[in-house]
């Protein structure tokens, strides 16, 4: 996503974020507008957060709230919230049905990830069918370019991890790796 692209995305979303003295129900509405109706995603490089796991979605907010991660538009959105606040937005991603793929993966590139997500015990974490569980997020039917661009930033240490394990995951994790866990997991039903 260019910088305009961010930029114009960070404005849209800023003008639908009320104030804090709003209604749960209004102010949820500046997260719809960015990622999506019922938590879809529809916008590039942003996540769906439908279904996601609860406290997977709260620990985020809570680093981007306290700017230990940060990305401009969601450290605004969240500063001034409290932990409730932070509770229950992320009980309300929780409870919305999770996206579904559209499509399938193209076989030889499915079999390609299958081995690696053998190989690195991914749903070890993440679950088998990767819907995540606890702080792991799910990733099947995520979109591909969201899971191209944070595969990408753990990679190179854009994305700081709070524990070691997915830094020393992606450590051995080619591009063309990523590329091709990225359309497998975006196409699992």
């Amino acid at each position: 996503m260019t910088r305009r692209a961010i930029a114009a995305l960070a404005l849209t979303c800023a003008l639908v974020v009320p104030a804090f003295a709003e209604p749960f129900e209004e102010r949820i509405a500046a997260c719809l507008a960015c990622h999506g109706e019922k938590g879809v995603s529809e916008t590039s490089e942003v996540p769906s957060l439908a279904g996601m796991p609860e406290k997977f979605t709260l620990i985020q907010l809570y680093l981007f709230r306290e700017r230990m991660r940060k990305i401009e538009i969601m450290n605004d959105v969240t500063k001034g919230m409290t932990d409730s606040d932070l509770q229950r937005f992320s009980d309300y991603f929780a409870k919305l049905p999770p996206p579904i793929a559209a499509d399938p993966p193209d076989p030889a590139v499915a079999a390609r990830a299958q081995a690696l997500v053998a190989k690195h015990y991914c749903a070890s974490c993440h679950n088998p069918d990767f819907s995540g569980r606890e702080q792991m997020p799910r990733l099947a039917a995520q979109r591909e370019d969201y899971l191209l661009k944070s595969l990408r930033d753990y990679k190179s240490a854009q994305r700081p991890g709070y524990d070691a394990t997915m830094d020393e995951v992606i450590r051995p994790i080619t591009d063309a790796d990523i590329v091709d866990l990225s359309h497998y997991l975006s196409r699992l039903r």
